[in-house]
């Protein structure tokens, strides 16, 4: 085993008892005297974890064999140390009693607000699918709503165009009728032209013999 080392180990025990034993009376003492011990606790417990940083590098520095337990050692000491700091921290507040209700207090509101977190995150997430839930029911009532004002858009588009239709079969249908009614002035009018014709014809042919007429007469005499 190192030499380094084991003298580390030497000093951190003679010092941890000494602690041990100075928080100890400190428990008993109050006022300044308290305050002077606690002073000089907090002193040995730097101390004290500087030893351990020296065990643990020198530890580290050696074969594996016998870092392996000398780690398995700085464990202890370390958890020692810890101790340590856990009394000193007990010694140091005015109220031994009062301190350890208040760190089941604070252990116990700890648990609480964890919980209300946690329940708090799942009201958030419940509220926020229940938004989104509701924004889609939203657009969907939206989008039936303007699918509904297009449908009636398109109805009354398509009865205008009916109304249109059905003004325009109405004026073909005059058209029709007036086209008709030309048709049959036309066909009239074409008979008269046509006997007005034989007419003037039959006139022209009477003028034309009554005029050979009275020049074979003349030409006679």
């Amino acid at each position: 085993m190192s030499e380094v080392f084991e003298g580390y180990e030497r000093q951190y025990c003679e010092l941890s008892a000494t602690l041990s034993r100075k928080c100890t009376s400190a428990a008993a003492l109050d006022g300044e005297q308290k305050k002077q011990k606690v002073s000089e606790i907090k002193t040995g417990i730097d101390n004290a974890e500087a030893l351990i940083r020296k065990m643990d590098l020198e530890a580290r520095s050696l074969q594996p064999s016998v870092k392996a337990m000398l780690l398995a050692k700085l464990r202890e000491y370390k958890s020692d140390l810890n101790n340590l700091k856990s009394e000193l921290k007990r010694i140091s507040s005015p109220d031994a009693g009062r301190t350890t209700r208040e760190e089941l207090l604070e252990s116990g509101m700890a648990d609480t607000l964890m919980a209300s977190a946690d329940q708090r995150g799942r009201l958030l997430m419940s509220t926020e699918r229940l938004n989104h839930s509701s924004d889609r029911i939203k657009e969907s009532r939206r989008t039936m709503l303007e699918t509904e004002d297009l449908g009636v858009s398109i109805l009354q588009d398509l009865h205008h165009q009916r109304q249109s239709l059905l003004h325009s079969h109405n004026t073909l249908h005059g058209v029709d009728d007036m086209i008709g009614k030309s048709k049959k002035i036309l066909t009239a009018m074409s008979r008269r032209m046509s006997r007005n014709k034989w007419i003037i014809g039959s006139i022209v042919a009477v003028l034309v013999l009554a005029i050979i007429a009275i020049l074979y007469f003349k030409l006679r005499h």
